[in-house]
């Protein structure tokens, strides 16, 4: 039973270690990583033919612009959007200015939702075409954004260890507060 308990605490000091560097790092590896990804993607759009969403960003596009952009100068308008929000987030500068594109940009991309439903949840059964649950995944991509947007007055987020051990059998305040999230919005 020693040896049990041993091995769970050089575990626990593990765990601890792991989030003590989670802490430190999380973030910035969040704001890079989603820099690539926006930087990657919006290069695709910059030659025809290769991103899968390039029809429906291009007419979603059209619409949204009132027709300003439309053919390929939209899915260049798109390209280079995401483009700039990568460079913003990789860089670290001008983060402020790459969140608040990032969220113009994302209300562009989940509005084929509300223009296109039925091509989007067709069928009986209303399941999402491969197009659809790639803007659906987009949600992940708000929430990202919005963590990354709370360090723009110097949020950070503090290490304050506790054992493995006695967080097992408890929720931890303020993670697991949906009900208190969901009073603090119907207040706003």
């Amino acid at each position: 039973m020693k040896t049990l308990t041993n091995l769970f605490d050089r575990f626990d000091r593990l765990d601890t270690s792991i989030n003590r560097w989670l802490v430190a790092y999380s973030i910035l590896l969040l704001r890079i990583g989603m820099g690539i990804i926006f930087l990657g993607f919006g290069i695709l759009k910059f030659f025809p033919g290769i991103s899968p969403i390039e029809s429906l960003a291009t007419r979603t596009t059209t619409v949204l612009t009132l027709g300003v952009f439309s053919g390929h100068s939209a899915m260049d308008f798109v390209a280079a959007l995401e483009c700039v929000i990568g460079i913003c987030f990789v860089s670290g500068r001008f983060l402020r200015v790459g969140v608040w594109l990032m969220a113009a940009q994302m209300i562009g991309a989940m509005s084929p939702l509300l223009i296109y439903p039925g091509e989007l949840f067709p069928g009986p059964l209303h399941a999402p075409t491969l197009a659809a649950q790639y803007i659906i995944k987009d949600i992940i991509l708000v929430a990202a954004g919005m963590v990354i947007a709370s360090t723009w007055t110097g949020a950070r987020i503090v290490a304050e260890p506790q054992s493995l051990r006695s967080t097992l059998q408890t929720r931890i305040p303020g993670v697991y507060g949906v009900k208190r999230l969901a009073r603090k919005v119907a207040a706003v």
